[in-house]
């Protein structure tokens, strides 16, 4: 399936232990598109953010069993992918703060 660079990165994810990563190892963890491989991450992210990609791993993240009252449903499944940049190579997300 060819997808379009801004289809394939969904969006960034910012928690404390991904911000550890990135500080520690140079690594951005992105939510992405179900179907797309690590050749179509790299391209994505080398395009968009005009970086090196030195590596990059996917995963599955399955949706937790919820609640509601009575109700019981799933959340969605999610594909995330943990990016390695060369060198000293930054991504900034917050540019405009």
């Amino acid at each position: 399936m060819k997808l379009h660079p801004t289809q394939i990165l969904i969006r960034p994810l910012i928690t404390e232990k991904n911000n550890l990563l990135r500080d520690a190892d140079n690594e951005y963890i992105f939510e992405v598109h179900l179907d797309a491989n690590k050749k179509q991450v790299r391209d994505a992210v080398e395009t968009l953010f005009a970086v090196k990609v030195a590596d990059v791993r996917t995963l599955i993240q399955r949706g937790k069993n919820r609640r509601v009252g009575q109700y019981l449903g799933k959340r969605p499944n999610y594909k995330k992918a943990i990016v390695r940049l060369h060198g000293d190579a930054t991504i900034d997300f917050f540019e405009g703060i």
